[in-house]
């Protein structure tokens, strides 16, 4: 009357499903420099900790009805832990026909699949381990006609209401099309691995076909394309191994959901800490550059930051770090590629200001902008768009946001970086200049006439920069209260502490999903 031969059966399935497509097809993987989906599985979660679901589903073959071949489902989903917190994770398994579709409607499969009302249902995070390029031609001759877009996978439609709702993240592991390159830009962050993974909307052959090209598919969407030039990809990843690393820490500064503050991690750094470098760091020549990562780490909890999309924009630095344990997204201009806001760094800011909002998360700006980037060619690809785009989305922010003025706040750029919809708390450096436009080059605008009627225009204009340079001094500005503090550069990590510290009680009275009114620009 014992049910052991059924319990042994589904142990010898549990095995088969293990095997992934078979030794040959798994040696193959590794040759390719590539772990196997289970195994970067293992290496992402807490040792032990994979609840794996719907591992017997496959294609089985019965002789006389007994199992006599088995094919698991290219792709393995299920439950885990992350610092001992639960996340949903699924990925396509490439040794079982590359990781195409699994032809079982949306459920086991990552895209509006079971993995994805996993994380909704329980309002835990989301990991996609993408390695498959989605549908495949042979579904016309398996089904004998040919189907719409999205059949039988409901489309994105789970995966745009988690953007909303849990932190998403996507990690692009192999050569990833169609289908799954869509599914991968549906995250707050995503991360591949240089050399060994790719994503583009159509592979080679396809392109070759249509445009008479023939690419290497690294050149058409390895990481030099996809995360340094378009911004389409977040973070490269030297190996496989340091994705799944970053994975873990990019997820220990999210919390659980969006009804959720982000964990808090103490480290041990003086809240007091006033570091005597920060007050030589800016150089009095506004033409010089100095290290604004330098002077970001002399100022957040040492050893916490972690940087989003540092290839690509680069003019704007965006970075997640920790204040007294707390997590903080930090936008800082980057003064050794100019600091100008081109339409790059206006993208790169306008997504990390949304991350930040949808998760909870204050904002710190340290501000050195001289302005949005001229000429035809930034006219072209509208920067004032993008640039206004940007503000459009800072002025929705519903979290706490502070400001620094390092050095240089001009123009719409310089506007850009306040938080004119909520407190508006500037604090200054001495080292700071603000304006509509920068004294230099304006003066020559606004006092044209004066200039040309002058016996010598030259010094002229070289007096009336010296006069609107003494009246631009930011102790006048703080005199009058139109900045809200001036302050020794020292200073700048107790003060913001202290008020990152008051803010936790108003974050935990604006928590859920921030939902959006009007059309960004």
């Amino acid at each position: 009357m014992s049910w052991r031969a059924e319990a042994d059966e589904i142990r010898r399935r549990r095995e088969l499903a293990r095997a992934c497509g078979g030794e040959a097809s798994v040696a193959r993987q590794h040759e390719a420099g590539k772990l196997t989906v289970r195994e970067r599985i293992g290496k992402l979660l807490d040792a032990g900790s994979f609840q794996e679901v719907g591992q017997l589903a496959g294609r089985a073959v019965y002789t006389e009805g007994k199992l006599t071949g088995f094919e698991p489902a290219p792709y393995v989903m299920g439950l885990g832990r992350i610092s001992d917190r639960p996340v949903a994770v699924g990925g396509e398994d490439y040794t079982i026909r590359a990781g195409t579709g699994f032809g079982s409607d949306r459920r086991k499969g990552g895209q509006g699949g079971f993995v994805e009302d996993l994380a909704f249902h329980y309002r835990i995070p989301l990991v996609n381990l993408i390695d498959g390029t989605g549908g495949t031609v042979n579904t016309v001759k398996r089904k004998g006609y040919s189907v719409t877009p999205g059949y039988g996978q409901d489309g994105f439609e789970r995966s745009v209401s988690l953007m909303g709702m849990v932190p998403v993240v996507s990690a692009v592991m192999g050569t990833v099309a169609g289908g799954p390159a869509g599914r991968a830009m549906l995250a707050h962050w995503t991360v591949m691995v240089r050399d060994s993974s790719q994503i583009f909307a159509a592979g080679p052959p396809v392109v070759e076909r249509a445009f008479g090209v023939k690419l290497h598919k690294n050149d058409l969407g390895g990481a030099k394309i996809a995360a340094d030039t378009a911004g389409t990809i977040d973070n490269v990843a030297p190996d496989e191994e340091t994705c799944l690393a970053q994975i873990r820490r990019f997820l220990a500064y999210m919390p659980q959901n969006a009804w959720e503050l982000p964990p808090v991690l103490m480290s041990g750094d003086p809240v007091d800490r006033c570091e005597d470098a920060l007050v030589d760091i800016v150089p009095r020549s506004e033409r010089q550059a100095y290290n604004m990562k330098k002077l970001v780490g002399m100022v957040v909890d040492r050893g916490s930051e972690f940087e989003i999309q540092p290839g690509f924009g680069r003019a704007v630095i965006t970075m997640l770090a920790r204040m007294n344990g707390k997590v903080v997204g930090v936008v800082a201009n980057n003064p050794m590629f100019g600091g100008i806001v081109d339409v790059k760094a206006a993208r790169k800011q306008t997504h990390f200001i949304d991350l930040c909002d949808a998760f909870n998360i204050p904002l710190v700006f340290f501000v050195d902008v001289p302005g949005l980037l001229i000429g035809v060619e930034s006219e072209s690809e509208a920067i004032m768009r993008f640039g206004i785009q940007q503000r459009y989305v800072l002025a929705q922010a519903t979290v706490p946001i502070y400001t620094v003025l390092v050095r240089k706040c001009f123009g719409v750029a310089g506007g850009s970086v306040i938080d004119r919809a909520g407190l508006n708390f500037k604090i200054a450096w001495p080292s700071a200049s603000w304006g509509s436009l920068p004294i230099e080059g304006g003066v020559k605008a606004a006092y044209r006439a004066d200039i040309q009627g002058a016996a010598d225009p030259a010094a002229r204009e070289a007096e009336i920069e010296a006069e609107l340079r003494a009246l631009s001094s930011p102790f006048r500005t703080a005199e009058a209260f139109a900045v809200e503090d001036l302050i020794d550069p020292r200073e700048t990590r107790p003060y913001l502490c202290q008020f990152i510290d008051a803010a936790q009680g108003r974050l935990r009275t604006t928590l859920g999903p921030k939902l959006r009114a009007g059309v960004r620009p």
